[in-house]
């Protein structure tokens, strides 16, 4: 099994050093993002709070995103993710934004995509999604999967704003 707190420790470093805060919207993860991001002694520092949005209800009621902000946008893409991160970033009032959304297995979800398909988003100073592809359907396997990739893309972002 994966060390929480070695996942989150480097992100938590530069987001505290920086004096940065973020928020997490996470679907597929079930809160392994936030709890990497949380397990870093001195995490209230920086992390200011984020929810699973694993329901259309959760996303409505959590993120205070409509339908009509979605228009147009399907669930578990690029697209969704970054509309996820950019609404929990500014609803928390943070530096940073990072969203993950997906299906975690065994079995795909209902838009089409395969167990292990997983989109992540972060906003902030640097803004960027990508789509991970597992290939399995592992469904805790997936859980780690996605919560490393995202705090990989997000340290990527922090490396850029530099």
């Amino acid at each position: 099994m994966t060390d929480l707190t070695s996942l989150g420790q480097t992100v938590g470093a530069l987001l505290k050093d920086r004096k940065q805060t973020i928020a997490v919207a996470e679907s597929s993860a079930g809160g392994l993002i936030s709890a990497a991001l949380l397990s870093v002694p001195g995490a209230s520092a920086y992390f200011l709070g984020g929810g699973v949005i694993y329901t259309h209800k959760a996303r409505q009621t959590l993120l205070a995103l409509p339908d009509e902000a979605l228009t147009g946008v399907r669930a578990s893409t690029e697209e969704y993710a970054l509309r996820m991160a950019r609404a929990v970033r500014e609803k928390m009032g943070t530096t940073w934004g990072l969203s993950e959304t997906g299906a975690t297995g065994p079995t795909g979800n209902p838009y089409g995509d395969a167990a292990g398909h997983a989109c992540i988003a972060v906003t902030g100073p640097v803004e960027r999604s990508l789509t991970i592809e597992t290939r399995h359907g592992n469904r805790e396997m997936n859980m780690w999967s996605f919560t490393q990739t995202a705090l990989a893309l997000l340290e990527d972002c922090l490396n850029q704003k530099g």
